[in-house]
């Protein structure tokens, strides 16, 4: 009983010579073999004796100091914590040696939650073709199809919740150019998004509703037009006039041919009118701007080459009024 503490300190090293001899054996072997997993094992097995083997000995020195009883607990207690030791070791060894398969079904759950956690991140990037690869792998590679159908309709729902989204706000600017009649704008539009989301019935029949939209405004025209003829509004009339030569082919504004030049008659007559009793009441200013309406509204008219005879004199009677 004496001799339990020196006994102790010798049982010690030489389990560690032991277990230095064997991963330092199983380092060659795996020196021997490329990518041989004995390498690692050695290594880490080199390792751990290196490190624990000085704390080892300074607890066993330590307790060889203290009583006999003492010395017994502690050699007890490490035997112990190296019977565990070489057993993670040896676990280690039998996971590194096993192929990519077995370690695959080992680490199996582990993986399962990875690639459950990458899926999810992918859907909440919205990227949904990287998500679908990792779900048949989910599905094909670790068999876990009720799984896989599950992320599948996930994908789905929120592919098809974010398409949605995106066709709704392109809708939503299509309406804005149609409610400010940019009717070419519109139908390229209306295109555009077919042509970017064929599969959604939100883009059905859009360049029918941009055709509808026009059509309904040409006939809104067409009737303030002659309402404002009957009513000889001559300015309204010409401002629908304008509006009408961007939207009649010239096979519908036939129709209208005869009024329009009665109301364009109208029109060129009272701005004569006005041009003449503004230059009566030697409204310069006001002349001026009357005469550069005609010049500009009827450039033909004979109305237009007698003011372009007037307007600088006109012009240069306003600056005149204007200094003094």
């Amino acid at each position: 009983m004496e001799h339990r503490g020196p006994l102790s300190i010798g049982w010690i090293i030489a389990i560690y010579g032991i277990a230095a001899a064997i991963s330092a054996g199983a380092v060659l072997k795996g020196l021997s073999v490329p990518s041989d997993p004995h390498l690692l094992t050695g290594v880490l097995g080199l390792v751990i004796t290196l490190v624990t083997f000085p704390i080892c000995l300074y607890l066993t020195h330590d307790s060889s100091s203290d009583s006999k009883t003492e010395s017994a607990i502690d050699a007890d207690r490490l035997k112990s914590q190296f019977m565990r030791l070489t057993s993670a070791i040896e676990h280690l060894e039998e996971t590194l040696v096993l192929s990519d398969d077995a370690r695959r079904v080992v680490n199996r759950h582990k993986e399962r939650a990875l690639l459950r956690g990458a899926i999810d991140e992918d859907i909440k990037n919205q990227d949904y073709d990287a998500a679908m690869v990792l779900v048949r792998e989910l599905a094909e590679r670790f068999g876990y199809r009720a799984d896989a159908e599950e992320f599948r309709e996930k994908i789905e729902t929120a592919r098809t919740t974010g398409e949605q989204q995106k066709v709704r706000s392109a809708i939503a600017h299509l309406d804005t150019l149609i409610a400010n009649h940019e009717w070419d704008k519109a139908l390229y539009e209306a295109a555009r998004i077919t042509r970017l989301h064929p599969e959604s019935p939100l883009t059905d029949g859009l360049r029918h509703r941009v055709e509808r939209a026009k059509q309904q405004h040409k006939l809104e025209i067409e009737r303030r037009f002659l309402e404002a003829a009957r009513e000889e509004r001559v300015d309204e009339a010409m401002d629908m006039l304008r509006e009408m030569d961007h939207l009649l082919t010239e096979q519908e504004a036939e129709q209208f041919r005869e009024l329009a030049r009665g109301v364009i008659g109208k029109a060129r007559e009272n701005l004569g009118v006005q041009f003449k009793l503004a230059v009566q009441d030697k409204s310069w200013d006001h002349a001026a701007t009357i005469g550069q309406r005609i010049i500009e509204e009827f450039p033909n008219s004979r109305m237009a080459s007698e003011v372009r005879d007037l307007i600088d004199t006109i012009r240069h009677r306003a600056t005149s009024v204007q200094r003094d």
